[in-house]
């Protein structure tokens, strides 16, 4: 198993009912690791919660406090802007709301001792989902399969969201330059990922619908993956298009 220092990373917005036992469960893990939640000023006390727990784990759990919503995508780049910042070499980023089983942490944090990013796949051997309607399966394997087709990535779960990073692997991205926020977040740091000549490895997961809290999937999150995943694959299309003329 990797014995790197590890920061999991959880960005929160009304997740008040879940925050508690997720990250007692994240604790308890045989592989020691730090929680920072990164919550857009949820107006529910999530977090109070967090801070309440940064004092029971004697300074364990962290709170980076945003002034207002302002997304996915943001909440994790400033999240591992912070832990990049305090010198952890492994970042996990995983939902709140228990649709990640903290369980995997280890799996993924291990896979990093051959790879620089570990993917948490749903469409594996060995993975799948639970409590899913039809059209959210149709609309999973579709957005991953046409992230796939589009960008060239050899991965089967495009659009996972539970992931170990290498902060190596992290500081060569650019995170400066990452423009998505939503849904299609997951697939562009991936892209860069894998632009980058990162070793990607999957490894399974079982999905689980969350069971309580809302949902904070949207119709303009998911549009924006429509529309955004072309602009990648023309981006990288036009810089390598730039280098061969240079050449």
């Amino acid at each position: 198993m990797s014995e790197l220092r590890a920061l999991v990373v959880i960005p929160t917005y009304n997740e008040a009912e879940n925050l508690r036992p997720l990250i007692l469960k994240v604790l308890a893990l045989p592989s020691a690791v730090d929680v920072l939640v990164v919550d857009d000023a949820s107006p529910d006390g999530t977090a109070a919660i967090a801070r309440e727990l940064g004092r029971e784990s004697g300074g364990r759990v962290h709170l980076l406090l945003r002034s207002e919503k302002l997304g996915l995508g943001t909440a994790y780049l400033a999240g591992f802007g912070w832990g990049l910042l305090r010198g952890y070499e492994a970042l996990v980023q995983m939902d709140a709301d228990f649709s990640h089983d903290p369980e995997r942490v280890p799996a993924l944090l291990a896979a990093l001792d051959r790879a620089d990013l570990a993917i948490g796949s749903r469409y594996v051997r060995g993975g799948g989902t639970r409590n899913w309607g039809i059209l959210r399966k149709i609309l999973s394997r579709g957005g991953s399969l046409y992230s796939r087709l589009l960008l060239g990535l050899p991965v089967n779960d495009a659009t996972g969201g539970f992931k170990a990073w290498r902060a190596t692997t992290l500081d060569r991205l650019g995170l400066d330059f990452v423009q998505s926020n939503g849904y299609c977040f997951q697939v562009e740091m991936t892209f860069r990922a894998f632009q980058r000549g990162a070793r990607i490895r999957e490894v399974p997961i079982v999905f689980v619908d969350r069971r309580v809290g809302l949902s904070k999937m949207s119709r303009s999150v998911f549009l924006e993956a429509v529309w955004r995943v072309p602009l990648l694959a023309f981006g990288a299309c036009a810089r390598i298009t730039s280098q061969d003329k240079e050449r």
